[in-house]
């Protein structure tokens, strides 16, 4: 459903810019205006089943009126017709003619019918969901307990994850996020997603053969970086084993669709977990997506995370119509207000939880990828700003790293600061540190400090002395920052905090009016890809053969369609190729063996999840 008004024609638009307006005129003194009763109008606390979640946004540059007004350019937007379309399992991509349905991965009602429309109609994806997972539950214990067994009868101590983008990002972000609880199944965990021979190399220098699980991530099972590290790792373990073909059915398993592929490969058929083109890659970790998930911390703890994920939905679709009670929607209106009507062009993710160190870049891919659009639902150029560029990093490290901008610099960024109020692992007294740094950093962000009291700080010194520190002293304050504190980082609460981000992703894309869930931006530089291969094969392995001559026909045909600099770099790499040929022994120059990658008497690593 389209807005038949421009967003920026909008009455409730051009109330929001009028405000911001006599905002940047008189500016905010959050201090000032910070209460209890200011506290209870912009805090929500959500009872789930380890206790109460909280958000609190009262440190953020709204008034009483300004949220009204938000709440009404939601309702203009039609935000609650977005929601429950999207969740009703309607064709909302409509670039791509199908549902984005990833929340029925979640779905936890037994009896529950979720219908996909589509370009093949409309079928209840739920049996396929529950097959899925009853298979993911019977493969995963199987593999935990030993009874998996590999080509040589020892049980498995690695699993290799090979994927990119939302099969590599979710699945390695969770598994960091939930190291805790995978500690006692004895798997290590480790991602490979990097089309650079680089990441595969470390990788497979730190696993044995014998006892390494490889799972690969391609729906098609055609995608290029994925396939390109699947075979290189097919011929890693074929030569460092001594096995043969038939062992690869006992070390390599699949998540796509492509029967024919899987066989070609080597893997079983009945290895294959299949994932649906209603479910978008960075919106996957929920099903057969997330077997790397599952095995690392159990089928009970991964349907944990579903049940967390499920209760932030309902929480969604049941507050929808209400925004000061929708956690999601309060999110998203933020983000909208701070890009939109005060020109901020960035939002910082900082959890003050190391198990969440990976959660920034997560996020940048289901929000940057979701959001990234100027072309409106109806095929018009956008006037507007649409998605925010989302970075950051853990508590404390970012304090000691970039918070000195954040504090005193020229930009407005707004910041979402997470927190558990319980911690997992002792000493216990450094979670009361780590608290405490929270709360600093947020009362810091809005409280500032003034010229008074910066000079009486240095009471004791030279006036002079005093009147030079103190502007480099003073802190403006009335930073914006929003505080989400959770009981404890479990799968469910885990499950919950993802899941609420890629709400407020859609509830953003409503106000917008794009399409959240297609990334035709990624395609081009694929393709651009794919036409420039023949070029650089020429240019590196012609080159370091011959060590003479220019790019050959075939590929100076190809560059005539790219541009003088792409030409001029890669002559420079033929170049390098060349110099490295005529000075280096026979035969240095050649391409070496995928299987020639490692050293397998590399010693084992001794960690659990692997990102190198």
């Amino acid at each position: 459903m389209t807005q038949q008004t421009p967003l920026t024609e909008l009455p409730e638009w051009k109330a929001l810019v009028e405000s911001a307006a006599q905002l940047k005129k008189a500016p905010m003194n959050l201090t000032s205006v910070m209460t209890p009763e200011r506290v209870r109008e912009f805090s929500l606390s959500l009872d789930t089943p380890e206790g109460p979640f909280l958000v609190d946004f009262s440190k953020n540059l709204v008034d009483a009126e300004v949220w009204q007004q938000l709440g009404r350019l939601a309702e203009a937007t039609k935000v609650a017709t977005t929601v429950r379309r999207t969740l009703g399992g309607e064709a909302v991509n409509r670039t791509e003619g199908r549902a984005a349905l990833h929340t029925a991965l979640r779905c936890r009602d037994p009896a529950a019918v979720v219908s996909a429309a589509g370009a093949g109609g409309a079928d209840d994806v739920m049996p396929g969901i529950r097959r899925v997972l009853a298979q993911m539950r019977d493969f995963t214990e199987r593999v935990r307990s030993g009874a998996w067994r590999g080509h040589s009868d020892q049980t498995m101590t690695d699993v290799v994850n090979i994927g990119i983008g939302g099969s590599d990002l979710g699945p390695a972000m969770a598994c960091q996020a939930l190291a805790h609880y995978g500690h006692s199944g004895g798997l290590r965990m480790h991602f490979i997603s990097n089309v650079d021979p680089t990441h595969l190399a470390e990788v497979l220098r730190l696993v044995n053969p014998a006892t390494t699980l490889f799972i690969i991530a391609s729906k098609t099972f055609t995608t290029q970086e994925t396939l390109a590290n699947a075979r290189a790792a097919k011929a890693w373990f074929l030569e460092h084993s001594g096995a043969g073909e038939a062992a690869v059915a006992k070390h390599f398993v699949a998540l796509s669709t492509n029967q024919r592929g899987c066989q070609e490969f080597g893997i079983d058929p009945a290895n294959m977990f299949e994932f649906w083109d209603w479910v978008g890659g960075r919106f996957s970790m929920w099903g057969a997506v997330g077997l790397s998930i599952a095995l690392f911390v159990g089928m009970d703890h991964f349907e944990q995370m579903l049940d967390g994920a499920n209760f932030m939905d309902r929480h969604f679709l049941e507050t929808i119509d209400q925004p000061s009670k929708c956690v999601p929607l309060v999110l998203a209106l933020l983000g909208v207000w701070y890009n939109n009507f005060l020109d901020a062009q960035t939002h910082a993710i900082l959890p003050y939880d190391q198990y969440l160190a990976r959660l920034p870049a997560y996020l940048q891919q289901c929000d940057m990828e979701s959001n990234g659009k100027s072309t409106n639902l109806d095929g018009q150029k956008v006037d507007y700003s649409t998605g925010s560029i989302i970075w950051g990093e853990p508590g404390t490290n970012g304090q000691h790293a970039f918070f000195q901008l954040i504090h005193q610099g020229t930009k407005l960024i707004p910041c979402d600061f997470l927190a558990p109020a319980q911690g997992i692992n002792p000493p216990f007294e450094q979670h009361e540190l780590l608290l405490s740094n929270f709360l600093a950093q947020t009362a810091a962000l809005m409280m500032g400090k003034s010229e008074a009291q910066v000079r009486a700080d240095m009471k004791n010194l030279p006036e002079a002395e005093r009147d030079a520190l103190t502007p480099h002293r003073i802190f403006a304050g009335s930073k914006p920052s929003t505080s989400i504190v959770y009981p404890k980082l479990t799968p469910f609460q885990f499950g919950s905090l993802v899941a609420m981000y890629e709400h407020k992703v859609l509830a953003q894309a409503a106000i917008w009016n794009i399409n959240p869930f297609d990334q035709w931006g990624v395609e081009l530089g694929k393709k651009m890809a794919n036409d420039l291969l023949p070029c650089v094969q020429d240019a590196v392995r012609v080159a370091a053969a011959t060590a003479a001559g220019d790019i050959c026909p075939e590929a100076s045909k190809i560059l005539q369609q790219y541009d003088a600099s792409t030409a001029g770099i890669l002559r420079h790499i033929r170049a390098v190729h060349s110099g490295a040929s005529a000075t280096s022994s026979a035969g240095a120059g050649k391409k070496r063996p995928a299987s020639a990658v490692v050293d397998s008497d590399e010693p084992q690593a001794k960690r659990t999840v692997s990102h190198s």
